[in-house]
């Protein structure tokens, strides 16, 4: 029961307070070790594919299971010491672990700056969610960059670390953020990290694959409990959920389009170089300024939902043992 409050509290702290500035956070450090050890493992191995693709390896094995022992070794001290210092642990961190407050104030801070019709500002504050060339967007492709970010990150951000969280409290959620870290700073296929960042990528691939698709689903369900278009949302989830290069990012991204209406996803820009990437969903009606607010209301619908879905799952399992 001790995980079970946990995670409650700490989705509940996350809803009210978000992640204040000015309290240290765990994915700082995170990329803090991986910014040093990929300067300690590079210095180490063959600048060769090969020796690039063995030291991302190590990095990829070294962070997570690293993050797994020290979070896992203090949490128990912790409740060696006292019930409720483990209990405090374990809440800050599954309040750590989550992001769905900021992620709903940032796409919000975007809304804000197209309903002032400043594109400049606009671009500059989806900026601070994505990782797309921002200068390029013109209005249609911020809302749809807003709309993308707030769909996807349910995923990564809410859904995987709190089912993980369930599964193992708050070190198992930590092990995934580390992954998910990881990915977001080593995962790309550009000359410097195709190699190094390789078993990471792959990595961050194998840990969201059924969060992934469980985010689609609990997204699908939010449609209908905000007046969404939920027959849409099925619909284009199951045409579209595969058409991306990672067999995740488009699960509940294509959940999204079909229950607005709109496409999402399409060509972008990363470090300057233009990606052809699919089109998710019909284009039944131009995206609008309103979709990123539609968008936040199914995100935070979803999020309740698994959260209410995944403590009777465990609160069951635990009352029958």
């Amino acid at each position: 029961m001790l995980i079970f409050k946990a995670v409650v509290c700490g989705f509940i702290l996350d809803c009210i307070l978000g992640d204040p500035v000015w309290m240290p956070h765990p994915v700082v450090y995170m990329g803090k070790v991986i910014t040093w050890a990929e300067r300690f493992l590079r210095a180490r191995f063959p600048k060769t594919p090969k020796g690039e693709f063995r030291a991302g390896l190590c990095l990829a094995a070294g962070l997570p299971l690293g993050t797994l022992l020290v979070t896992g070794g203090i949490c128990l001290l912790a409740g060696r010491l006292h019930r409720l210092a483990g209990f405090a642990v374990q809440t800050l961190w599954c309040w750590q672990a989550l992001a769905m407050r900021d992620l709903a104030a940032e796409s919000r801070n975007v809304w804000k700056e197209l309903q002032k019709e400043d594109l400049p500002a606009a671009r500059k504050a989806v900026g601070r969610i994505v990782g797309r060339d921002t200068e390029p967007l013109t209005a249609e492709g911020v809302i749809r960059a807003a709309v993308e970010t707030v769909s996807e990150n349910f995923s990564d951000g809410v859904a995987a670390p709190m089912l993980y969280m369930f599964l193992g409290g708050a070190p198992l959620a930590l092990m995934y953020k580390a992954v998910n870290t990881m990915d977001s700073m080593v995962g790309y296929k550009n000359e410097r990290y195709l190699w190094f960042g390789r078993a990471a990528a792959k990595l961050d691939d194998v840990v969201n694959y059924i969060p992934a698709r469980i985010s689609a689903l609990c997204w699908i369900a939010a449609a209908a409990l905000t007046g969404q278009d939920w027959k849409g949302a099925w619909r284009i989830w199951r045409r579209d959920r595969r058409r991306h290069s990672s067999p995740n990012a488009a699960q509940t991204e294509a959940a999204c389009a079909g229950s607005l209406g709109v496409q999402l996803n399409g060509p972008a820009w990363y470090f300057g170089q233009l990606h052809e990437k699919p089109f998710l969903g019909d284009a039944l009606r131009p995206v609008e300024t309103g979709d990123i607010l539609r968008a936040i209301r199914m995100m935070v619908a979803a999020s309740t939902l698994l959260l209410v879905l995944c403590g009777a799952v465990r609160f069951l399992i635990v009352k029958s043992f």
